[in-house]
């Protein structure tokens, strides 16, 4: 009987390495594949949400002052032909 408690031992011991070992796997697997994702981005020219923002207000501001000498001019051609 003790022979048997022994082998249940021993196989429990043995699934307990082996999924010891498979998490490690899995663990080294995504590492890896994160540095792969973040070289791949990295070789990208993506820009970051900040620089987007940054030049999505230079971009409207501009638009505003296109905006505003436009309508500067059409008035002062107004004025000259009037």
């Amino acid at each position: 009987m003790q022979s048997r408690h022994k082998i249940f031992d021993d196989m429990s011991q043995l699934m307990t390495n082996a999924m010891g070992v498979a998490q490690g796997a899995k663990d080294e697997a995504e590492t890896a594949f994160k540095s792969l994702v973040d070289r791949w981005l990295a070789d990208r020219d993506f820009v970051t949400r900040d620089e987007f923002e940054a030049t999505r207000a230079m971009a409207q501001k501009a638009r505003e002052e296109n905006e505003a000498l436009k309508a500067r001019i059409e008035a002062l051609e107004a004025a000259q032909k009037g």
